[in-house]
């Protein structure tokens, strides 16, 4: 069998994800990054291969580690290492939380800005949202004068960075000058 060094560089799992990202890796691809290292005619990505024949990837976080070492190449370190990421990986899926507001609608999105109305001076706002289109932070990045307001990206990205929002919704109340008719 061939090593994982012997493999073009775009095919290895490590360059690969470095390159184009950890969701575009299988998951053998995914195992064998936590294996690192195979064993005599057998690669990390083999060893993987053979992990997830044996136990497909919706069993194996039921599967110890006793039973991970049974496979030959996964010694205590690496099946110590492989249960560390499905438990971290388990606690990150329960770390949902379910009691911020979820921004899926325009009706979602104005009931966020509704004290902005009636404001004498214009406000400019961000929305922060988390990969599940939930609300995690709101700031006021701007407030002008009468008719209009200054904002610079670094205000309005900074904060996106510092929150890790995956998306970001903007708005600001334009005043109308003039009488209502």
């Amino acid at each position: 069998m061939a090593k994982i060094k012997d493999l073009p560089k775009h095919k290895r799992p490590r360059e690969k994800l470095s390159e184009r990202g950890a969701e575009n890796l299988s998951d053998a691809e995914l195992l064998a990054i936590l294996i690192r290292t195979g064993r005599a005619g057998k690669s990390a990505l083999d060893i993987a291969k053979e992990t997830l024949k044996k136990y497909p990837l919706s069993k194996l976080s039921a599967v110890t580690k006793d039973e991970l070492t049974g496979i030959k190449g996964l010694e205590d370190t690496k099946a110590i290492t492989i249960k560390a990421a499905l438990e971290l990986g388990r606690r990150a899926v329960g770390s949902f939380n379910d009691s911020l507001p979820i921004l899926d609608s325009v009706r979602d999105t104005v009931a966020q800005l509704v004290d902005l109305r009636g404001k004498q001076k214009e406000y400019f706002m961000a929305l922060y949202l988390n990969a599940r289109k939930q609300l995690i932070h709101k700031e006021i990045i701007s407030i002008g004068t009468l008719a209009q307001t200054l904002v610079h990206p670094r205000e309005v990205f900074e904060p996106a960075i510092r929150q890790l929002a995956s998306s970001i919704i903007l708005a600001h109340n334009p005043h109308r000058t003039g009488r209502p008719k």
